[in-house]
């Protein structure tokens, strides 16, 4: 018995000998005068067992049985091991049709001896986030993150993607080896076709997206450029995209965060599907990025949509291309990475003059074209006109021309030291 039961069996027999009322006994208790009756009618004729809890060493129906708890437990040394309790017991529920509350999972494991990957902060957040934009579409955030996203199985790769910070969707990601042009530009076309265009865009200051020069070159302030930018600058410069480089990465904390999302999640989903290969990570990253906002993306607290329709007439691999500004030479042809190309001639089009400013474009599948009123002319490569090169090693040396002197050349007049002459006078 507990002490608590022993101090009413105790207060019961004074009650019975006469030596408490029933209102000391119900003060003494805590309980009501009336209760304290029916608490002495069953003490009279049970004893002092009938005070004791009735399911005291009883197993309570709703308990987890002994085979389930173990099952779990080796389950996460499995397939499972580094999730946490909340993905954990998401993933129980959706592969194993186990369905368990994550207080639960998380008891088991700790009963178990399985230590979780992630402990709760102790300390509060030196910087406080950022609120939301009102509407979807107002703001973009797009980083990258390298990462052993396939852990052993194969090659390290960087995720790059971008999240809507109203909604905190994820609207395009795309694997490649390294931090590259064409991860990020893969992954905005992905966004601009399935949503639309933005208001504007928060980045870093990494070179993809800032140009290193300061100043503008004389081709480009003759092309009509105000400021110098990078590839993916210009890109969002003809999208009208307001690009925003941010210089901290606390500035773009809500993709900063699903990193840490991702890192934790992602993973654990990469390893249950067996994916060993970057192709294969891009192959199933899709599917994932719907379950991963349907968990957590968010209703933005305006229904209107900040987004601009994308021009049906637009080719989005024309823009986010590699560009530089060349002259157009005069067999009509232009030099782009150690070849000749020429445009192909258009059927009512002028031809372009020579030394002509152009802007010249390459796309990630390697297509070569002029860029021109908002035009794309498609170049093919051309062989170059050999030089004629003259043949030193059968040239022999000649002797020079004679030259004669006109005749009225000085070299035919006398000489006269005229100062020699005055001083004879003298």
């Amino acid at each position: 018995m507990t002490r608590e039961e022993l101090k009413r069996a105790m207060v019961l027999d004074k009650w019975i000998s006469g030596h408490l009322t029933e209102t000391d006994v119900a003060s003494a208790l805590g309980i009501s005068v009336r209760q304290a009756y029916r608490l002495k009618a069953k003490y009279v004729h049970g004893g002092a067992q009938v005070l004791a809890h009735q399911n005291r060493g009883r197993k309570p129906i709703h308990t987890l049985s002994d085979e389930l708890k173990q099952r779990v437990a080796d389950l996460y040394r499995g397939p499972y091991h580094g999730s946490n309790a909340v993905h954990y017991a998401e993933l129980l529920q959706e592969r194993e049709n186990i369905k368990l509350s994550v207080s639960s999972v998380r008891r088991i494991l700790i009963e178990h001896g399985l230590k979780l990957p992630r402990t709760r902060r102790s300390f509060v957040k030196t910087h406080r986030p950022r609120t939301r934009k009102p509407q979807a579409g107002m703001l973009w955030q797009i980083d990258s993150s390298p990462f052993a996203w396939l852990e052993d199985r194969g090659p390290s790769l960087t995720l790059h993607g971008i999240i809507d910070d109203a909604t905190g969707e994820v609207l395009g990601a795309v694997f490649r080896p390294t931090e590259t042009f064409e991860g990020y530009a893969l992954a905005m076309m992905q966004a601009l076709r399935s949503r639309g265009v933005p208001m504007a865009l928060y980045s870093d200051r990494h070179t993809i997206f800032r140009s290193p020069q300061e100043a503008l070159t004389l081709e480009q302030e003759l092309a009509g450029e105000t400021k110098p930018l990078s590839n993916f600058g210009k890109a969002v410069a003809d999208l009208g995209i307001t690009h925003i480089k941010a210089l901290s990465p606390q500035a773009k904390g809500r993709i900063e965060r699903l990193w840490q999302t991702f890192q934790d999640r992602l993973v654990i989903e990469l390893r249950l599907l067996g994916v060993c290969s970057e192709q294969e990570a891009n192959r199933v990253l899709p599917s994932l990025l719907k379950k991963h906002n349907r968990r957590f993306a968010v209703k933005p607290q305006q229904v209107e949509s900040a987004y601009r329709p994308l021009p049906n007439e637009l080719k989005l691999e024309h823009v986010f291309t590699r560009r530089e500004i060349r002259k157009m030479g005069g067999g009509q042809t232009f030099s782009w990475n150690g070849k000749c190309y020429t445009p192909t001639p258009v059927k009512g089009l002028p031809l372009w003059e020579p030394k002509a400013v152009i802007e010249v474009r390459e796309t990630m599948q390697g297509e070569v074209l002029i860029w021109h009123n908002n035009r794309a002319w498609i170049c093919t490569e051309t062989t170059r006109q050999a030089k004629p090169v003259a043949n030193v090693a059968n040239k022999k040396s000649e002797p020079a021309t004679p030259r004669k002197p006109a005749a009225d050349h000085p070299w035919r007049k006398g000489f006269t030291n005229t100062r020699f002459q005055r001083s004879i006078a003298r």
